[in-house]
């Protein structure tokens, strides 16, 4: 349900001439529709910069979307670096308050997409086994790697997945 990574080819932009997460939530804004396509069937566009408070603060979500097939709000958080535990904490305090404060009694609880520009599966692992609210750490591209680059990551991932598939105990199952 969650992709992972997300290509936002279609904004035309290079990585240099994003020079923040303000301007690259712009330019994702002003191709709405084909963002919509690229995070998949049921988003719907609620609110931009949602400002929330928090004690005596004033937080802002990047972006909230309602997903009307899975009945809850989907809050985005934009990062313009690779992904730190900081920035799942902070996600998750953006869900915990939308879940208290907007939640409606027959909506499902909200889900929390981190967007960065790069992860480390393990790293992502440890930061989220405690958390309670559904969150989620993907990467995002601005462009598709060129063939070569793509030959290697596809090695690299079925390396991944053959290990994993080695170390997993057998069970009647397998």
């Amino acid at each position: 349900m969650i992709r992972d990574p997300y290509v936002f080819e279609f904004l035309g932009l290079k990585p240099q001439e994003v020079m923040s997460e303000s301007n690259l939530e712009d330019e994702l804004l002003n191709k709405l529709q084909e963002f919509l396509m690229e995070l998949g069937n049921g988003f719907c566009f609620e609110a931009r910069q949602r400002r929330i408070r928090i004690g005596d603060k004033y937080y802002f979500i990047d972006l909230v979307f309602y997903h009307r097939l899975l009945k809850c709000h989907i809050l985005i958080d934009l990062k313009l670096e690779e992904f730190t535990h900081e920035n799942i904490g902070q996600l998750n305090t953006y869900v915990a308050w939308y879940d208290k404060n907007v939640r409606a009694l027959d909506d499902n609880p909200p889900i929390g997409i981190l967007l960065c520009t790069e992860h480390d599966r393990t790293l992502v692992e440890y930061a989220l086994a405690s958390m309670s609210h559904e969150l989620f750490v993907s990467k995002y591209q601005l462009q598709l790697p060129d063939a070569e680059t793509l030959r290697q990551q596809i090695a690299t991932e079925r390396k991944r997945l053959e290990t994993e598939l080695e170390n997993q105990p057998l069970t009647k199952d397998t």
